[in-house]
C-alpha cells in the first residue's frame, strides 16, 4: 500500500459519487493513496465516443486526502503513474472522471498545478 504521493503534480477537488448514483459501495476510499483509472473530460465525448468514459484512454490516477470538505467533497493531491502522459492536460479547471472498472466512482477537478521536481 502506498502511504503518500511521493511527486503530485497537481491539487484538486474529488466529488465521490453516492452508492444510489453508482459509485463505490464502501463510499470514498480510505487507504493513504487511492490508485484507480481515470479519464480526462476533453469536451463532448459522451456524446460522439460509444461506451464513453470505459472506452476513452485512461491514466493511471493517484489521489491523497489532504481535506475532508464534506462528506463526498474531499481536497486531495494528485498524481499519475506516468505523469507525462497526464501533462499535456492538466491545467486548472481541467477535470477527470474516476473509473473502478467501466463505473465512474468521482470526478476530479484540479485546482493548483504543483511544480516538478
Amino acid at each position: 500500500m502506498m502511504e503518500k504521493i511521493e511527486s503530485p503534480v497537481a491539487e484538486g477537488v474529488a466529488v465521490w459519487r453516492t452508492h444510489a448514483e453508482g459509485g463505490r459501495r464502501s463510499g470514498p476510499p480510505t487507504a493513504p493513496v487511492y490508485m484507480a483509472t481515470a479519464v480526462f473530460v476533453q469536451g463532448r465525448e459522451k456524446e460522439i465516443q460509444p461506451g464513453w468514459p470505459a472506452s476513452a484512454d485512461q491514466l493511471s490516477i493517484l489521489l491523497q486526502e489532504t481535506e475532508r470538505l464534506d462528506d463526498d467533497h474531499r481536497r486531495c493531491l494528485v498524481g499519475f503513474l506516468v505523469p507525462e502522459l497526464a501533462l499535456p492536460h492538466l491545467r486548472p479547471g481541467a477535470e477527470l472522471l474516476v473509473l473502478e472498472g467501466p463505473r465512474t466512482v468521482a470526478q476530479v477537478r484540479i485546482e493548483t498545478m504543483l511544480g516538478q521536481e
